[in-house]
This record gives C-alpha cells, structure tokens and sequence, in this order.
C-alpha cells in the first residue's frame, strides 16, 4: 500500500516534544511518511535518530511577532513546495501557514492538534491587542480544518462550544508504556543521598505555575530538596531567590535533560508536584505532561485543585489534591506525605495500577479514528 505523506509542525526546536515523537512513531508505524518541520536554535542538540524526517528552520528571529511570522512565512513555503496528502500543525502557532499552504494543495487534507486553549494563556492575556489578532488568526483558520483533536474534554468543550463543532476528539499527553530508566543513581544524577526528594519537571516552569510557592514551602520541610529539571520563564527568577536566601542546598536545578534521563530523576523522587494556579483559563483547564510522567515513574503526586488533574489524581488515588495552595499548605502536605509510609506505599502501589490504564498505548486508539 502506498504511504501517505504527512508533514507535521511544531514552533519548537523538535528535541524535547514527546507529545508530538508519539504521534509521529504513531503515523510511521500506520503506513505513512513523515516529516516534522521545527527551528533550530543556537543551543539546539542534535535529535536522536528517528524513523521519520525531520527539518528545523534557521531563522533570523528567535521570539516575539517577528519570530511567529518569520517562522509562519518558512513554513507557508515549504509546505508549498513539498509533496503532501495531510498537513498537521501543532497549536495556533503553526496553523496559519498551514491554512493557507492547504489552499494550494489539491485534494490535501489539513488536520489540527490544540495542546492548549491557545488563546487563554497568561502571556496573551496580559496583552489584549496581542491575544486579539492570535484570536483572529484563530477564527480564519480553525473552522476550515479538517479534523481536530486536543489534550483534554474541558479544552475540547471550550473549542465545541466557540466553533461549534462536535467532531473534536481528546488524545491527552499519556506517557508511553515503557521501563522507566532507573539505571542512574542519585549519586551520578548529583541528587543527596541522605535527603528526600521533590520535584518538578517539565518543559513549562513558568510564573503562575507554583515554582514559586515551592520554593518557599522546602524551608519548612526537614531533611527534605526541593530539584527542577526542566526549563521555564521562571527558572532565572527562582535561581536569584535562591542565592539571595541562601538555599543552594535546599533547591537544585538540574536544567533541560534528555527524556530518559528526566524520567531518571522522577522516578528517583519521593514526590512530584504540579502546582498550576486557577489564574487564566488555560491553566484552569490544563493537564500537564508531568501528570502521566510521575504515574509513570511510581512517584506519587501532590496537586492543586484544578479540574483536569484531580480528575486523574482523585480518580486513581495517586496523590494529594490541595483544597489550598499557600507555601504554608504545601509545605504541611508534604511533611505529612513523607512522614506517613503507609499513604505514600498507597499512592505509589496505585501509580502502578494506573500506568497499566492512563498509557499511550491505549490513548493513541483515539489517533486511529483520525487518520486510518
């Protein structure tokens, strides 16, 4: 059978997007031919070695307007002029050049993935002119797509309702089944072996997702480092904090880290936390990778109440729901979790059971009603 020929787009630089390498092992392994369209940043690493193509743009802008449309204008053009039967763009951010490059293409179908309510995070929201011409470029363009699938039933609700479409399907950012890597220890990862570990991981440690309060409950937690591993808009901020209260050895910061050995952290971890705040309607209704990751990794979550991840929390008896968020808050729920064995064997012997359930293998069904 002849593949199809797909080209899949994100406005990142492709290396550490683990929604989008499940899709594309996805398509690959259902008879089509791929290829994911990033950037390339002056940090970038070299990608792993992949079963589908990939191409990352240089540009002469790396944010802000300029950025979006130098990057939209390459995209519009190579979409144009390569060969496709499907074009999938990743959030609002690569779904006008798709629009319009699907215009030209005969017969070419332009299907949409949504990883966020696009439209209501804080940064538009702080700037209304900003968040209105995202809005606009929105209305031009969602209507026309083909087929539409999101992270969760509350942003799919949100879009349905606006677009009035019912065709929207959910495919949420699970985990894949796989042997966690476990083969580094603390002592190689530079984690203390005589302290417990908390942690927050992720690709979105940003301001108003509760790094902040974190960093302020730890004081308060005995024997005890509060680690992130990831990136964010909030790292440089919590890095002087840091310093300046001279905390060094009660937060570590271990930066951006390959997948595999992100994962070597969590599952390291006595616990993980996910502390969005209810302050903009994206994150009201987010439901971050980071979830799935600690499931994944049998480490037992603490959260804050937002509607998506209690569901999953809640549900799977996984961890602590926080009927409040203060650093004082935290700081109790955490030193009750570590100081009471048997709850924390209770979580982690369900994050087992769940893994078996909340994993990509079955959430990726959903894709086959999509694109086979």
């Amino acid at each position: 059978m002849k593949k199809k020929k797909i080209i899949v787009s994100v406005t990142n630089d492709l290396y550490t997007d683990q929604r989008v390498r499940r899709v594309c092992e996805f398509l690959v392994a259902n008879n089509y031919d791929v290829t994911l369209c990033g950037r390339l940043l002056k940090n970038s690493k070299l990608l792993p070695k992949t079963d589908y193509k990939t191409k990352r743009f240089i540009l002469p802008f790396t944010t802000g307007a300029l950025f979006y449309a130098a990057y939209n204008i390459r995209l519009f053009f190579f979409l144009l002029f390569t060969k496709s039967d499907v074009l999938l763009a990743n959030d609002l951010d690569t779904l006008l050049a798709n629009h319009l490059a699907n215009k030209f293409k005969k017969g070419g179908k332009l299907y949409y993935d949504s990883h966020e309510y696009f439209a209501g995070v804080p940064e538009l929201i702080a700037r209304p002119k900003v968040q209105k011409a995202w809005r606009f470029i929105e209305r031009l363009t969602l209507p026309k797509v083909d087929k539409m699938y999101t992270v969760n039933i509350s942003i799919a609700d949100l879009y349905q309702k606006e677009y009035n479409r019912n065709d929207i399907k959910v495919v949420r950012n699970i985990s894949d089944v796989k042997i966690v890597d476990r083969s580094k220890s603390k002592s190689d990862l530079g984690l203390p072996l005589d302290k417990r570990i908390v942690i927050i991981q992720g690709a979105g440690i940003n301001i108003d997702r509760g790094a902040e309060e974190a960093v302020e409950a730890i004081k308060n937690v005995d024997n005890c480092v509060l680690i992130f591993v990831g990136n964010g808009d909030v790292i440089p901020q919590l890095k002087e904090q840091v310093k300046r209260e001279g905390l060094e050895s009660k937060v570590l910061f271990f930066g951006k880290r390959p997948y595999n050995e992100l994962m070597n952290f969590t599952a390291l971890s006595d616990i993980g936390l996910s502390l969005d705040k209810d302050t903009n309607i994206n994150y009201k209704y987010s439901l971050p990778n980071k979830i799935f990751d600690y499931i994944h990794a049998n480490t037992p979550l603490i959260v804050t109440d937002l509607v998506e991840v209690k569901r999953v929390v809640s549900e799977n008896e996984v961890g602590i729901v926080l009927s409040e968020f203060t650093p004082e808050s935290l700081a109790k729920s955490i030193t009750k979790l570590l100081n009471d064995k048997a709850l924390l064997d209770h979580y982690q012997a369900n994050t087992i059971k769940a893994s078996q359930i909340l994993n990509w293998e079955n959430e990726s069904t959903v894709l086959k009603e999509i694109y086979l």
